[in-house]
């Protein structure tokens, strides 16, 4: 019995130590965490031929029991809001929202910022050149990286006019979108050239608004790389450093979900 014990502690040791450690640091300790989420409302931004979300009151007050009580129901299209593109979307055969592993929706993000050039032109497509001037400045894109793309749109956030470049729904609508969104070429090089996660930016699709053929989507759907729609608060991340957390609805056979994506960046060391 003695020397099952101290097998035992001896086992032991090693998880009880990490406890230890765990309750000492905590995940996460010395930075803080930035919402990325729009919220939804009758306001949300949809793709013109979209059904927008829709809350119904089911019940709001006192019960007969004398107890408060709430409770809604809503509606909505998949693709509208932050949400994510599953890449079934845009891939036949390739995986809907429920088969997506979980080390797929968290990991470590970069930021490249082309709100200079976005925000001059609404058509802007964001290039190589855009992906290869980040790094000279702030390294190779790391394997298995989250890669967003801040065009500084998320500022028009909900008018849809200035967002979209139009507030017309129906075909006219979709004939007059003007955003900016990511190169069919920079697309092919992120996952031929870099091994990444996802692409995400804060715009209504990774495709530029006057897009036919959505080239970008398909790139990256065929490739199963994720794609992150109408993200929020870009400007509050660093090129490098924050750890993104983003989680969908767990739809089967979703080919998109609405998406809570958060990320934690760490504190600025003490100069």
């Amino acid at each position: 019995m003695k020397k099952l014990l101290c097998c035992l502690s001896v086992l032991l040791s090693p998880v009880l130590l990490g406890i230890v450690c765990c309750a000492e640091t905590p995940p996460f300790a010395g930075g803080r965490w930035i919402d990325l989420t729009q919220e939804y409302s009758s306001e949300t931004i949809y793709w013109p031929t979209a059904s927008g979300f829709v809350l119904e009151q089911e019940f709001c007050g006192a019960t007969p029991k004398g107890y408060f009580y709430a409770a809604n129901r809503y509606k909505a299209s998949e693709h509208g809001g932050t949400h994510l593109d599953a890449p079934i979307h845009f891939a036949e055969g390739r995986k809907s929202v429920e088969q997506l592993p979980l080390e797929q929706l968290i990991g470590a993000a970069v930021v490249v910022d082309v709100s200079a050039k976005a925000l001059k032109d609404a058509d802007y497509r964001i290039e190589v050149a855009d992906l290869k001037a980040w790094e000279s400045a702030h390294g190779r894109i790391p394997r298995g990286a989250m890669v967003l793309l801040r065009t500084g749109y998320a500022r028009y956030w909900p008018d849809a006019k200035k967002y979209l470049g139009t507030a017309e729904k129906g075909q006219a609508g979709v004939d007059n979108l003007h955003f900016p969104g990511l190169h069919p070429d920079a697309a092919r090089w992120l996952v031929s050239e870099r091994d990444i996660k996802a692409v995400g930016l804060d715009t209504a699709s990774i495709d530029y608004g006057q897009s036919k053929l959505f080239e970008a989507h398909r790139v990256l759907c065929e490739r199963e790389v994720l794609v992150f729609e109408n993200v929020a608060a870009l400007d509050k991340l660093p090129p490098t450093g924050a750890h993104v957390i983003a989680l969908p609805m767990k739809i089967k056979g979703g080919s998109g979900s609405p998406l809570r994506i958060i990320a934690w960046v760490p504190a600025k060391p003490a100069k």
